[in-house]
């Protein structure tokens, strides 16, 4: 892309501007990691020149401002729910839909927008089928607790859900304020997919292997990106293991 954008310019003649503007024009849209990682590369396209062929070349990717500019976003280490409050914010949700809904995220690791899409034809007992996954892959397979699988059921027959209809025909928006609304019943600012993360974290510290958690729970393409959902150890949870080590 490179060679197609400047032609046989001279790469001694290549400024930080020239780089900024290529850069920001391939990567308009990409998220911040994808754009460092075509910084680098361009990065080291212009080491590799320097090594083997112009020792004097200066690389214009070592402008300060297009190192602050394309620098790895930082890994968010997030807050994890204590399994004691999602249950008793599940517990206290006497709603139907509400509770399914809280479950389907909190004990199936589903994002909000999977659940609101499915329809008593994606589900199959304890296994729930997704179309057209967020991973690109033509379907995806979630597994669910049995006495989960036997309210979304009770609950399908007693909506007289037809095959294709949704099973939750609600907005994000109001699947979203449903949820924050949620948490205020035990005083915790809850977003949907800090319910997802207490799935990944609360399975992995129970000793569920990582693999698990990666392919089945949150269905995630690479390990590394499971890691970031699986947050920091409270004091709490510290203590309880410990305990549980040593006590």
């Amino acid at each position: 892309k490179l060679q197609a954008e400047f032609g046989k310019r001279d790469i001694s003649s290549f400024t930080q501007d020239d780089i900024l503007s290529f850069l920001s024009r391939m990567t308009v849209g990409n998220k911040q990691n994808t754009k460092r990682n075509r910084f680098t590369t361009l990065s080291a396209f212009f080491n590799f020149i320097i090594n083997t062929l112009d020792p004097g070349l200066q690389n214009p990717c070592e402008a300060p401002i297009l190192q602050k500019m394309f620098k790895r976003s930082q890994i968010i280490q997030w807050n994890i729910l204590e399994k004691d409050i999602v249950d008793e914010i599940i517990f206290r949700t006497t709603n139907p839909r509400n509770r399914i809904m809280l479950e389907l995220m909190s004990r199936a690791g589903m994002r909000i927008s999977e659940v609101l899409k499915l329809t008593p034809n994606d589900t199959d007992g304890r296994k729930l089928t997704l179309k057209h996954s967020k991973s690109g892959r033509d379907k995806e397979l979630v597994y669910i607790p049995q006495r989960l699988s036997n309210r979304l059921e009770d609950y399908i027959q007693m909506k007289g859900l037809g095959n294709n209809e949704r099973i939750f025909p609600i907005t994000y928006g109001t699947a979203r304020d449903m949820v924050r609304k949620a948490g205020k019943i035990v005083n915790v600012l809850l977003r949907p997919h800090d319910l997802r993360r207490f799935a990944a974290t609360y399975a992995s510290r129970s000793g569920t292997p990582i693999e698990i958690v990666s392919k089945v729970i949150l269905r995630h393409a690479n390990l590394s990106t499971t890691q970031r959902y699986l947050g920091r150890v409270s004091d709490i949870e510290a203590m309880r293991w410990i305990e549980n080590l040593y006590g």
